[in-house]
């Protein structure tokens, strides 16, 4: 199944893998980031050194002041809490079109959840709750509907996936915009339906009248329009069973020239997904390769059976994130 994919652009934190700039002079290298370069368009930003933070530099945190967060330099006592907020509204600001994020977890800056907040900048201080950190939150109140990750959450092969969908079906979707084409949109549904049923089949349908246009509104109002629909589609990762229900459609395509052992082992496969105990990736690449062998034509052109590139599929789980769908 020959298959073109999109170049999504990600904003990454620069710490990794990227430039030494953590507060200890380090870079930290991530394998799925350093995979991940070769097939998107990376924006690294690091936004402690953006603010005038040295490398190396005292570490900063974030420190309940009267019940309200500041992000503190507990050494200094320095508060940087308005640099790095005015930081992060001029560069996500002039930042332009991204298909999604790729942060540093914890940081104080860049986080996104489960960031310590102190209750006071003394040595040994306890923290009294998490939260995002604050250009993290920034990014999060800007860009609600796009995937947004830290890197250690994406060794959890669940939420790795479901990333990658979304990233590269934005990316696509990203093009069609460009093109400000009716043609365009109907392709990228049609290419997308079994994708669309597998994450929300009542967004697919309410997007199919969109598709249809019965007002006869303009490309650019359609477009618009549809992409509203598609964040709420893609929001949350398909459930298993939905997933399911689109692979034994696809099955339908080969029953008769599968033997009954090939039928066997797929259903084997698909109850592993069920219970946890594969991805998704693997049914999928079953299904892929009836594709090619049997040359379906319609099938080879749905992205559910190749949302992103197949060297991005990593068979490996932190043992984590299991029950997220």
């Amino acid at each position: 199944m020959k298959l073109t994919f999109p170049t999504p652009r990600v904003v990454v934190s620069k710490c990794l893998g990227f430039e030494a700039c953590r507060y200890n002079g380090v870079t930290i290298h991530d394998p799925f980031v350093e995979q991940l370069k070769q097939y998107v368009t990376c924006l690294p930003v690091c936004p402690e050194v953006e603010i005038g933070l040295g490398v190396p530099r005292d570490p900063i945190r974030i420190v309940l002041v009267k019940g309200q967060p500041r992000l503190l330099q507990p050494s200094t006592g320095v508060d940087v809490t308005e640099r790095m907020l005015a930081f992060a509204h001029q560069y996500l600001g002039e930042l332009g079109e991204v298909d999604g994020f790729v942060l540093k977890g914890r940081s104080p800056s860049c986080g996104i959840k489960d960031v310590k907040h102190y209750h006071s900048t003394e040595k040994g201080a306890a923290a009294t709750q998490k939260g995002a950190g604050f250009f993290g939150q920034a990014v999060m109140e800007r860009y609600p509907h796009l995937p947004i990750e830290e890197e250690g959450r994406l060794t959890h092969f669940v939420i790795r996936e479901h990333f990658l969908t979304r990233l590269f079906a934005l990316a696509r979707f990203r093009a069609v915009k460009a093109a400000r084409s009716m043609g365009a949109l109907v392709q990228f549904h049609s290419e997308n339906k079994l994708l669309l049923m597998a994450y929300n089949e009542s967004q697919l349908r309410l997007l199919g009248r969109i598709v249809a246009n019965p007002r006869k509104e303009p490309p650019e109002a359609v477009i618009q329009a549809y992409e509203q629909h598609l964040w709420q589609a893609l929001a949350r990762a398909p459930r298993r069973n939905a997933a399911i229900n689109v692979l034994m459609h696809a099955m339908g395509y080969f029953s008769r020239s599968l033997s009954a052992e090939e039928k066997a082992y797929f259903l084997e496969t698909l109850d592993k997904y069920r219970q946890g105990r594969a991805p998704l990736s693997v049914p999928l690449s079953l299904v892929s390769y009836w594709i090619v062998r049997f040359k379906e034509p319609y099938l080879a052109q749905q992205t559910f059976f190749a949302p992103y590139p197949a060297e991005l599929v990593i068979i490996s789980d932190s043992g984590k994130g299991r029950d997220l769908r």
